[in-house]
């Protein structure tokens, strides 16, 4: 039902089943994992109003939830260098029954799946810090803080053609519509090359 592909290497097929609910990927050699990706395979869905929440457990460490997977979220990749934090709960302790220690150099940890109603892997994927991030924001004051910016970059930039003293320029000066069109052409280059950041970083 499930498959899972380390970047850089083969794809895994072979699930361990633990019980009706609960299931596994063996990842060794994991201290050399970045990225881990896992997806739903071919026709068998998941049943009405289940899911799966992904755990990565490194022995000796504890498990840490990354995520989850419904039918309408069939895959997830996930970044695991850098991010590992452990959590414990009852919940899912079996998978920590599959787990052995093993030496650092040559550790292998453990993707476990978790079967599980959506309302509850809502629920507990609502504490994430991606999802915590996601409900905190609103879109309205997002694309106003980005307007701002946008506009800031531009004022900056005009401003610069009057000795970069923004105090200079009266409501009466004029800008020839040249400068805003070099100016709009090299503000989709940036955007184009490396994002938005940019913007951030002038404040």
């Amino acid at each position: 039902m499930f498959g899972c592909l380390v970047a850089g290497r083969l794809l895994q097929t072979n699930l361990q089943q633990i019980d009706e609910t609960h299931a596994l990927f063996e990842l060794p050699s994991a201290g050399s994992i970045n990225h881990v990706c896992v997806f739903l395979l071919g026709p068998v869905p998941f049943p009405d109003g289940y899911g799966a929440t992904v755990h990565f457990y490194w022995p000796g460490k504890g498990f840490q939830l990354l995520g989850m997977l419904s039918n309408e979220k069939p895959s997830a990749i996930f970044r695991l260098r850098g991010t590992f934090s452990a959590q414990t709960t009852d919940a899912h302790a079996v998978f920590s029954g599959a787990a052995s220690d093993s030496s650092p150099s040559d550790v292998t940890a453990f993707l476990g799946l978790s079967i599980e109603p959506l309302a509850q892997i809502m629920q507990e994927v609502s504490s994430l810090p991606s999802a915590v991030a996601k409900a905190n924001s609103n879109p309205a004051a997002d694309a106003t803080l980005l307007a701002e910016r946008v506009v800031k970059h531009l004022f900056n930039y005009v401003s610069s053609f009057v000795g970069g003293n923004p105090s200079a320029m009266s409501p009466d000066f004029l800008v020839p519509m040249g400068i805003i069109a070099r100016w709009y052409e090299n503000f989709m280059v940036k955007v184009r090359n490396t994002g938005i950041g940019f913007l951030e970083r002038e404040e």
